[in-house]
């Protein structure tokens, strides 16, 4: 059909490119079959979105069901971010390695964004969740990981997911430094796709292990965790008399009609907290004592008739407030079981320590410094893997302008990223875009930029 959406994969194609996930080892990340299994993820994740917003997604969930990969891109997802953690520090402190291209390490860089925003498109089907058997207790590790420094950081006032990057190219000898830069800014929105995860997974409390019950609610306190993300909500704030809110990977000017309106990242909050506070085996699990009672108890200020008016449901959980306000603390009631733990991040770890600097030194000879034809090889795959029609069924309905919020219909024709009503709010805003404008960014809406990067000549 004509109108039909564009496909990434035909459904053989799906399915053997599901079936060829498997795990790497940390060394091995970045290598040639790593950068195959990224290049499946990536069309995997755009299939999804594809999937999703036509409303036939089935197939992919049945098969990443079927061939049992959840636990697979759950371990993937962790090693990635060990490697972040571990392995990219020490390539930025090395003076000596200037890479022709940092395009390679940065698509390692964003590999965790790629697994996690796969998951917050498939997460939303129980048998997925179900699929992922014990290593959902990993994963719920993983997303309180992510959303603890961003409750942290919004509490002490820190702004979030600014990237304070120089228009630079990347290829100049403070390449690696700049690219940290940019993971730095990019971990702001992984940990919100983080959000999005957690949420589905509260919502299948019924259907976990009974382990991880215990973990989200005893062993990190999730509760009170979004509690902090609803007082501090680290995705809004006022800059020059404007409210600002993060959404789809940028900050936009929020319309004066729309300052009560409710963002899909506060309704992710609200379901998770409904999820957990509403369901009667939480209630049955978690320690109401005096401090978590007194800090779920602030939800009521935030419960208000317009918010309730978005999310009717809320009524129930302010009447839970309210009962809760009138009762004694009571300890939970303990269930004499063998309390399973996550092992994946630990067994990584594990198997790696002290091996942290001979492993980038190893990457940095035979993995990262690939030749020029290699490069442009490369950028010529990838061009294809991100075809532009693709790309244009993957934007979001109504774009926003980015300096008034208004709907806009004009997109910057340089880095196809930032949206405008007309061009005089493009000429206004050009003082603050010109950096991200000439820098590459999301490989998604941005691999024209990558083209860019390795076509310049080797000096």
């Amino acid at each position: 059909m004509e109108d039909s959406l564009p496909t990434v994969l035909l459904p053989g194609e799906a399915e053997a490119v599901v079936q060829a996930l498997r795990g790497f080892q940390l060394q091995d990340v970045g290598d040639q079959g790593w950068h195959r299994q990224h290049e499946y993820i990536e069309k995997l994740n755009m299939q999804a979105i594809l999937s999703a917003s036509s409303g036939y997604e089935q197939l992919l969930t049945e098969l990443l069901v079927n061939y049992a990969k959840i636990p697979t891109l759950i371990e993937e997802l962790i090693t990635v971010e060990i490697w972040k953690q571990k392995i990219f520090p020490i390539l930025c402190r090395l003076e000596d390695f200037k890479p022709k291209s940092t395009f390679p390490i940065y698509l390692v860089v964003r590999h965790e964004a790629s697994i996690i925003n796969l998951f917050e498109t498939v997460f939303f089907h129980k048998e997925i969740c179900e699929s992922a058997e014990d290593t959902i207790l990993d994963l719920i590790d993983y997303t309180h990981r992510k959303l603890t420094p961003i409750a942290a950081q919004s509490a002490s006032g820190k702004i979030q997911g600014e990237q304070k990057l120089q228009p630079e190219n990347l290829a100049t000898p403070s390449s690696m430094q700049e690219l940290k830069q940019q993971a730095e800014a990019m971990e702001f929105d992984i940990a919100l796709k983080a959000l999005s995860v957690f949420r589905f997974i509260s919502g299948q409390v019924d259907s976990l292990p009974v382990s991880a019950v215990t973990r989200m609610l005893n062993t990190h306190n999730f509760p009170c965790l979004l509690v902090e993300l609803v007082e501090h909500c680290p995705w809004s704030r006022l800059e020059e008399g404007k409210l600002k809110k993060f959404e789809n990977g940028t900050w936009y000017v929020v319309p004066d009609e729309d300052r009560v309106k409710m963002t899909k990242l506060d309704g992710q909050v609200w379901i998770a907290l409904y999820n957990l506070l509403l369901s009667s085996e939480c209630q049955r699990k978690y320690n109401f004592n005096n401090f978590n009672k007194s800090q779920l108890l602030k939800l009521r200020a935030f419960l208000t008739d317009v918010l309730i008016d978005q999310l009717p449901n809320l009524v129930e959980m302010q009447r839970f407030l309210s009962h809760l306000a009138m009762t004694d603390p009571v300890q939970p009631k303990k269930d004499l079981i063998l309390e399973q733990v996550p092992v994946i991040r630990d067994r990584i770890i594990k198997e790696n320590s002290g091996k942290w600097q001979a492993i980038a030194k190893h990457q940095v000879i035979n993995i990262f410094s690939p030749s020029q034809e290699e490069l442009k090889s490369q950028a010529c795959r990838w061009a294809q893997t991100y075809n532009l029609d693709v790309m244009e069924a993957l934007v979001p309905d109504k774009p926003k302008c980015a300096l008034c919020g208004s709907e806009a219909t004009k997109r910057c024709s340089r880095c196809r990223n930032e949206w405008y009503c007309r061009r005089e709010c493009q000429v206004q805003h050009w003082q603050k875009h010109k950096k991200a404008c000439n820098l590459m960014a999301d490989a998604l809406k941005k691999i024209q930029e990558f083209g860019k990067i390795q076509s310049q000549p080797v000096n």
